[in-house]
């Protein structure tokens, strides 16, 4: 159930406040040694950060759709590392389930997740198999009353702390596209499972990610998503449908973050005699984030408000997703570039961000997977009006 509007902005205060006193002045801690501090993970407990999504029912905060993306951009005007730490629970480690999922397993599983109790992974890219999502070659084949995994999936996101992995895995070896594929919820101590060497990243130190390999790993019955073979590829895709309105409403949080730190360096920084504030080429660098920011902001919040009202919005998450990672990573090269020399010291939080940026338009989708979702969703529209 939403929250109320005072409650909601209350809620929202304390989050921000919460960005400012602890996790930004952790961010230099967290770069250098590659961890969130213990301390910073039980405080996000305690403040419902891991159920944010999850319904009241199985102890989540049940944010609707709007509410989510307002927490979404408060929360990652801090490092997105700190936001990693829960945001599969949140997303694409608990929907599957909220989705999709049978009352057994959601009562199994969604209590913990929502505490943090249990941390929840979310397993479908593989080492040949990214964007091309409906060719996963992972099996799943029939033992019995259970199931034998057989696979690798790559650059897992805590994968590493995880206690549960959504795992997408061919049921029918016949059905080669995404008919054939099944959505399974694996506890992460089960037998034949292994984890790979933790990846060495770009950014977004403290965040981590590494393969998840599946040798004759045997599962229950009850451990498909729903009891239904061949849902699998529907359950990710209404998973990421939600997921990218979340990523782009974090792409636009550190944006924000970004053109503060901007127009404070700005301020202070002086050069021929006055505050580079003052010089026009840089007033422009500021005008344009500040324009691409905001825009791409509208267009989230209007997409979450849609979504919750009940409209499909592949094509409008596509394009939320796609023009707000593509926006922060310029806001970003901006920011790196108004600093000058500084901005490629780490000891300024513009250089760090700027590595922590890149991701984003890789990960949910490329941007050239939202390029194709938005023509194609496009060209049917047209179709459909001629006939």
């Amino acid at each position: 159930m939403p929250l109320d509007k005072a409650t909601l902005d209350q809620f929202l205060e304390t989050v921000t406040r919460f960005v400012d006193e602890r996790l930004i002045p952790a961010e230099a801690e967290v770069d250098a040694c590659d961890k969130v501090p213990d301390a910073i993970i039980s405080e996000m407990k305690e403040m419902g950060f891991f159920g944010l999504t999850i319904p009241e029912a199985y102890g989540g905060l049940g944010l609707s759709p709007v509410e989510e993306v307002e927490v979404a951009w408060a929360i990652t005007h801090a490092a997105p590392a700190f936001r990693s730490a829960f945001g599969t629970n949140v997303a694409i480690g608990s929907q599957g389930l909220v989705i999709d999922g049978t009352e057994e397993q959601k009562q199994k599983y969604l209590p913990g997740m929502a505490s943090g109790e249990i941390i929840a992974s979310f397993a479908l890219t593989e080492p040949d198999i990214g964007s091309d999502a409906a060719s996963v070659k992972t099996r799943a084949d029939r033992d019995g009353n259970g199931y034998i995994l057989n696979g690798t999936k790559r650059f897992i996101t805590n994968a590493s702390v995880a206690n549960t992995f959504t795992v997408m895995a061919r049921t029918n070896q016949d059905e080669k596209g995404a008919r054939g594929v099944s959505a399974f919820i694996v506890d992460a101590d089960t037998p034949g499972i292994r984890l790979g060497t933790p990846e060495n990243k770009m950014g977004q130190k403290g965040a981590h990610i590494c393969d998840v390999i599946f040798e004759d790993c045997r599962i229950p019955g009850d451990a498909l998503i729903g009891g239904v073979e061949g849902q699998g590829f529907k359950t990710a895709m209404k998973v990421l449908d939600r997921g990218r309105l979340h990523v782009a409403a974090t792409c636009c949080g550190l944006a924000d973050r970004l053109i503060r730190e901007s127009v404070n360096f700005a301020l202070e920084r002086e050069q021929f005699g006055k505050p580079i504030g003052e010089h026009q080429l840089i007033q422009a660098m500021l005008a344009d984030s500040r324009t691409e920011c905001d825009v791409a902001w509208a267009l989230v919040r209007d997409s979450a408000r849609r979504f919750e009202a009940g409209e499909a919005i592949t094509r409008l998450g596509a394009e939320a997703k796609y023009y707000a990672s593509e926006m922060v990573g310029r806001v970003a090269d901006r920011a790196v570039q108004i600093h000058g020399g500084s901005g490629y010291i780490n000891d300024y939080a513009v250089a760090r961000l700027y590595r922590d940026v890149r991701i984003y338009r890789l990960y949910e989708g490329t941007s050239q997977i939202q390029q194709l979702v938005i023509a194609r969703d496009m060209l049917r529209e047209a179709r459909k009006a001629q006939t």
